[in-house]
């Protein structure tokens, strides 16, 4: 029977109920029935301004050698460049062309339309594509600006066609610009009607989670015949900026999973049954919709099925109901260990510890007052702090017996934060005299977590290790192991091993409990960061690593101090177990990262931070039939804050039996983690050249199978070296890979570095992997003049340059920088105005290199530069304070070849520039051999 609807008020639907032969009137939000599926929505894009122009300052026009005056946006308010000493400054399209690139109207907003393909490569000198929301001129993108552009770019030809058009590019022709490297991957353009919801956020944005491909093959043959890697990155935890929408939460405890699968229901499913039952897009069962799942809690009346949450989007929250819980959420528990050894008093770590954690304490969560603490010191023997409430002071308990280390006072070292606050504070004041005259040089950390281990593993939390020597008593004491002799040889790989089986015992026993393990390591000789980097690897931590810290340099002070207050001040996910599902013909094949695998499919996570990057490998085990699959990665959780939740990240995406369509839907940032990890692993358990070569082959094949598949035969196709549009930057990425610390070529980098270097690959998120891989390089003395300046979309930033140092010139300042270093070249000819402006020195002979705190001086370009410097510290995730080196041109040569290690597109000793590698390449992929 029709129901009278037009006879209804606003808001209300009537629904035939055939068992008791009546109407139902029912109150909903969007006066949808509960299974009606909701009318489609325009997406609207938008215009963004153009900042405004800022006047610039002229700088010693008399001068044969000067600044070179700064690009010109076209325009009567802009001023004339101006030459000196004949050279004329280049604006925007003069040095594009003059470099190689195709001009590009900065002016000119760009967008993606509707049912094209958003990434193919224009022709040569014709305009690259833009983005929604573009920024002003001279404005560099920030990953915070792209994620906020990924609801509508995610979702972007969701009912289009579905054809993917690759867009082949001459890898030798077509020198990449770094600024694409922050270009969203190609958009998912899933098929009509595969979503319930029209909502743009019905996949998941790709800073939680995306694949190497926006397009899935069907077969596994398909898949080997392209040589794609097939993995999913995920973020589950990423830090949000203050323009950012938090992460829906249900909090009906209502939660809908597949009786089979155990899949969450998400935007994919359908409703049949006349919407009592939905049919899971994973595995295809039906199952029941749950009691209340149409019952608003809150206002107590039929609710609005379309409305829910997880219907609408696919990153979301669930509070979760008793049965997810194997016993009641405990409260936030960490357990600081200080080294206290004469290096760790003499280089000021313990005084810059003591007082950065009491400048933190009102930023550790404590929302409800749950959080407990305790702090252990250590040197050969261990010092157990016990405080009570209504007491100021703190009692020092002392075991010089570290062989059977047990706790003194169980109940009194791990106390309530805002109980024993006074005694804390007290202890931390003076913690620094009561060691000051401390002349042991010995190190107890493995009795020192065992002691942790033993105050906190009934609850389970953090433990935080800050030490600044090798161990060297007790379990876990090691040996400096560090030979120059075998650096640079096959033999090296061997240093990168834990050199004792204790550290990666304790860590399992460790995730058993709910516990995590970061590590501070600050020492100014070997400390076997290889070995010790273990326990946070396996525990879901992160090691933090100071070489040659002496707090008595306010920069390693305050790199410190930052950093471990931000790690102080971060929200943890507490006793976390992950699962990532996949639909039927996905099995998740391996996994990389900083977890415990505890059975084939579940990682353990103790306490998960905010901004670590996983990377699961794929295989596709069967015929996969489906016009897209869900891949889903559910993490249960206890927050900071003492409540269990489940977050839930889905994704989408559509199948193809076309190869041309994965090339075309490849997703190079996404590549460029899945290689980073894969090469930490062979190198560990290989040597670092298998690491190098088989990253190679790796590239070497996907651009074989390029050519093989889409290319025509012919002369023509040898004498270039091809590959889609959306993937043209991979090879560079791979190249700063080759190049970077971690498996780089060389006989001259220390053991710890590489191994601290390695555990950035594995687990930095891609806004901070791709410029680790593929550092910033500024021109700044001819930056526009808007350039530092506050725009519409906050600070503008100068316009990368290539990584090549043909770009330096002998008058100009520069800005090289990779998310843990950033670095200052002056040319050895800078003008005395130059100087002035930014050190307030007088010439460029009084300049010392090495590291330095910027001076800000009371003139516009000096303010322009630090805001340029505080930029770059603040803008990306991460908790990272990056130290300022100043590199003169003709200055210490181990700092300048530090600094143009940086520029990767050079030729560097054994290793190649981007030119030759791509030769090298092309020979590799037409047969004809050749080595790197």
């Amino acid at each position: 029977m029709d129901a009278p609807n037009e006879q209804l008020p606003p808001g209300w639907t009537a629904e035939w109920d055939a068992n008791h032969q009546r109407y139902l009137f029912i109150e909903t939000a969007s006066g949808h029935t509960q299974w009606e599926p909701p009318a489609s929505q325009q997406n609207v894009e938008q215009q963004a301004p153009r900042a405004a122009p800022s006047k610039r300052r002229q700088y010693a026009a008399d001068q044969a050698q000067s600044y070179n005056s700064a690009p010109q946006m076209p325009g009567p308010e802009m001023q004339q460049p101006q030459s000196y000493g004949g050279q004329q400054g280049y604006g925007d399209q003069q040095f594009q062309q003059s470099a190689g690139y195709p001009a590009v109207d900065a002016s000119a907003p760009q967008y993606f339309t509707p049912g094209e393909p958003a990434y193919n490569a224009p022709g040569p000198g014709a305009q690259q594509p833009g983005y929604p929301q573009q920024p002003a001129y001279g404005q560099q993108p920030s990953f915070g600006q792209v994620d906020a552009l990924a609801g509508q770019l995610n979702q972007i030809n969701m009912a289009g066609p579905r054809g993917y058009m690759p867009q082949t590019v001459n890898l030798l022709n077509t020198p990449p610009l770094p600024v694409e490297l922050e270009n969203p991957p190609p958009p998912i353009q899933l098929p009509p009607n595969a979503s319930l919801s029209p909502s743009p956020t019905a996949n998941a944005d790709f800073s939680y989670q995306r694949c190497t491909m926006s397009i899935i093959p069907t077969t596994n043959a398909l898949l080997s015949k392209a040589k794609m890697p097939l993995a999913l990155v995920v973020n589950p935890y990423p830090s949000l900026g203050d323009d950012e929408p938090p992460i829906p939460l249900v909090t009906d405890t209502v939660i809908a999973r597949c009786k089979r699968c155990r899949m969450y229901i998400n935007p994919f499913v359908q409703f049949i049954d006349g919407g009592n039952r939905w049919r899971c897009c994973m595995c295809g069962m039906a199952n029941e919709v749950p009691q209340g799942f149409d019952w608003d809690d809150l206002n107590n009346r039929p609710g609005d099925r379309w409305s829910r949450p997880e219907l609408n989007h696919g990153v979301v929250e669930y509070i979760a109901p008793s049965e997810y819980m194997a016993r009641a959420p405990q409260p936030p528990a960490y357990v600081f260990l200080i080294d206290v050894s004469y290096s760790a008093v003499q280089s000021g770590m313990v005084a810059t510890a003591a007082r950065t954690l009491l400048e933190s304490l009102d930023r550790i969560p404590n929302q409800d007052d749950r959080t407990k603490v305790a702090i252990i010191c250590f040197d050969v023997s261990l010092y157990f702090f016990s405080m009570v409430a209504d007491n100021t002071e703190a009692n020092m308990l002392v075991m010089s017996d570290i062989d059977d280390v047990f706790l003194p006072a169980p109940s009194d070292l791990l106390v309530n934060l805002a109980e024993v606050r006074p005694a804390l504070e007290a202890l931390l004041e003076k913690l620094e005299h009561i060691f000051h005259e401390n002349t042991i040089v010995g190190n107890a950390t493995g009795p020192a977590l065992q002691a942790g281990f033993k105050l906190v593993s009934p609850t389970g939390g953090k433990i935080m290790v800050l030490s600044a020597s090798l161990p060297s008593v007790g379990e876990g004491a090691l040996k400096n192991r560090e030979d120059s002799k075998i650096l640079g040889t096959s033999k090296e790989s061997s240093l990168l091993q834990a050199a004792s089986p204790f550290y990666k015992t304790f860590a399992i026993e460790c995730s058993r409990a709910h516990v995590s393990v970061d590590m501070f390591l600050l020492s100014s000789a070997y400390q076997d960061v290889a070995t010790l980097a273990g326990l946070p690897h396996y525990t879901t931590g992160q090691t933090y690593y100071y070489p040659g810290f002496n707090a008595g340099r306010s920069e390693d002070a305050i790199k410190f101090a930052s950093e471990f207050g931000k790690v102080l001040a971060m929200p943890i996910m507490l006793e976390a177990i992950t699962r990532v599902r996949g639909s039927r013909g996905i099995r998740m094949a391996s996994f990389h990262g900083n977890f415990f695998v505890r059975t084939t499919d579940l990682l353990a996570m103790p306490a998960v931070p905010q901004d670590q990057s996983y990377t699961i490998e794929m295989e596709i085990d069967e015929t996969i039939t489906s016009p897209f699959i869900v891949l889903q990665t559910a993490i249960l959780h206890t927050t900071c804050f003492g409540e269990r939740r489940v977050r839930v990240l889905t994704t989408a995406l559509p199948t193809t039996t076309n190869i041309a369509d994965l090339f075309a839907s490849g997703d190079q940032v996404a590549l460029a983690t899945f290689f980073a990890n894969k090469a930490v692993e062979r190198c560990i358990t290989h040597k670092l050249e298998d690491s190098r070569e088989y990253i190679n082959q790796k590239l070497v094949d996907l651009l074989t199978g390029y050519k093989n598949s889409i290319m025509t035969a012919g002369a023509s196709a040898s004498a270039q070296l091809a590959i889609t549009d959306n993937m043209k930057s991979l090879p560079l990425l791979v190249l700063g890979l080759i190049k970077n610390v971690a498996i780089r070529q060389s006989s001259q980098i220390p053991p710890d570095l590489r191994a601290y270097a390695q555990a950035l690959l594995t687990s930095l998120p891609a806004p901070l992997l791709i410029p680790y891989l593929h550092p910033y390089f500024y021109s700044l003395h001819d930056m526009h003049p808007n350039a530092g300046t506050v725009g519409e979309h906050g600070l503008i930033m100068p316009q990368p340059q290539p990584l090549t140092s043909e770009k330096l010139s002998r008058h100009g300042l520069f800005l090289i920088e990779d998310g843990q270093t950033i670095f200052l070249w002056l040319g050895r000819d800078a003008v005395p105005q130059l100087m002035t402006d930014v050190f307030d020195l007088p010439s460029y002979d009084a300049l010392r290199g090495g590291k330095i705190t910027l001076p800000l001086l009371e003139n516009p370009f000096s303010q322009r530069l630090n805001a340029i410097v505080q930029k770059i510290r603040e803008s990306r995730r991460g908790v990272y304070h990056p130290h300022l080196y100043i590199v003169k041109d003709d200055g210490e040569p181990a700092l300048r070849l530090w600094a143009l290690s940086a520029l990767i597109q050079d030729r560097a000793d054994v290793l190649p520039s981007y030119q030759q590698y791509l030769g090298t390449l092309r020979d590799k992929v037409n047969g004809s051999g050749g080595g790197y």
